[in-house]
């Protein structure tokens, strides 16, 4: 009966959109909740709603404070910013993957996979290491990665056009071989790291980790991610239209030029922001898109929200693993998502190949 009724509701011709948003919603409110309340030193959910209800003015009277400091510490100080950061990169990398998705008409692009991380990568690696961007002040780290995420997918974008058009093949390739020069580019820096402790910290960063989570460091991507998103659902018509061809695009009257420069440009700068606060994270814009295309259909209204949600709840749960696996220690989420993402990687690509 609920097999039946969960298929009734995700269906890819006529999904039942007012439920599924409400079901994400919660599954975020509770992947928050527990994944605040869990590590090295439980605390429980109906405590972090306590603690968290306790900032909010003219709610905290009606709360009784009935909790430990040590647990408002762990709470407010320590893991609310990191898992209200890792759920914004996961919604980030979510959108980013639909964006790139329809800016090459393939459900196996990313932004990994077109080199856009690893330029944003080698430009922010050099201002960590050598201070080369410190005169643009407190977010020197966000417009570093963001430079280098938009000069690399520019080079690719030019690159792969043939004849004024985009050649998806060419694209791909070109983004792989971009992709290969930027990940040695950055090498080269960090072999060259002028001290032991800032190239821990740049290999450790590239991994993909959200250990240095700041309330500070929360407004610069919630502001790109609403805002980015925001624009790509006014055009949702446009990239709807471009899954179908450029020349149907446009015959059926999308500017297409200008519809992919605006997706180059939303995708590095999402990308760069991201990529700024957590490192490299994988496989999140390639796997969560695509699970949600299977779940909702291909309409870019209703994918890019649930994208965005699914994307935040399964960073959450991938940092509340890699936090609590190998307690106290912990792995960079990176390394998991990496873990997870590479074999889905294969089996999409075989399944696309059969289905040729």
């Amino acid at each position: 009966m609920l097999h039946r009724y969960l298929r009734s509701i995700f269906t890819r011709e006529r999904p039942r959109m007012g439920i599924i948003t409400a079901l994400m919603g919660i599954a975020a409110f509770v992947s928050l909740l527990f994944g605040v309340g869990l590590g090295p030193v439980f605390v429980p959910p109906g405590t972090v709603a306590q603690i968290i209800l306790n900032r909010i003015p003219g709610i905290r009277e009606c709360i009784p404070h009935d909790w430990m400091q040590l647990q408002e510490n762990i709470v407010i100080g320590l893991r609310l910013p990191r898992v209200l950061l890792g759920f914004i990169v996961g919604a980030s990398l979510a959108v980013t993957g639909v964006a790139m998705q329809a800016l090459v008409r393939n459900q196996l692009a990313d932004p990994f996979i077109l080199g856009v991380s690893s330029g944003a990568a080698a430009t922010a690696t050099i201002g960590m290491l050598f201070g080369a961007f410190a005169f643009l002040g407190p977010y020197s780290l966000s417009i570093s990665a963001f430079l280098g995420a938009a000069l690399t997918i520019i080079f690719v974008y030019l690159i792969s056009r043939v004849r004024g058009r985009i050649n998806i093949t060419q694209l791909l390739l070109s983004g792989v071989a971009i992709s290969m020069i930027m990940d040695g580019v950055t090498r080269v820096i960090t072999l060259s790291a002028p001290n032991a402790l800032g190239l821990h910290n740049a290999e450790f960063w590239m991994a993909g980790s959200l250990a240095g989570a700041r309330w500070a460091y929360l407004s610069l991507p919630l502001i790109i991610l609403l805002l980015c998103t925001g624009v790509l659902m006014i055009h949702y018509r446009a990239l709807n239209l471009l899954l179908l061809g450029e020349e149907s695009a446009g015959a059926l009257g999308v500017n297409v030029r200008r519809t992919q420069k605006l997706l180059v440009l939303i995708a590095s700068l999402m990308a760069g922001v991201t990529i700024a606060v957590s490192g490299t994270i994988g496989f999140v814009g390639l796997m969560v898109p695509h699970f949600t295309r299977l779940l909702i259909g291909a309409d870019h209204k209703k994918v890019l929200p649930i994208a965005a949600l699914g994307g935040g709840i399964l960073v959450v749960w991938v940092d509340v693993t890699a936090r609590t696996i190998i307690a106290p220690e912990e792995l960079p989420v990176g390394i998991l998502t990496a873990i997870i993402g590479g074999p889905l990687f294969i089996f999409l690509l075989k399944r696309k190949t059969r289905e040729k």
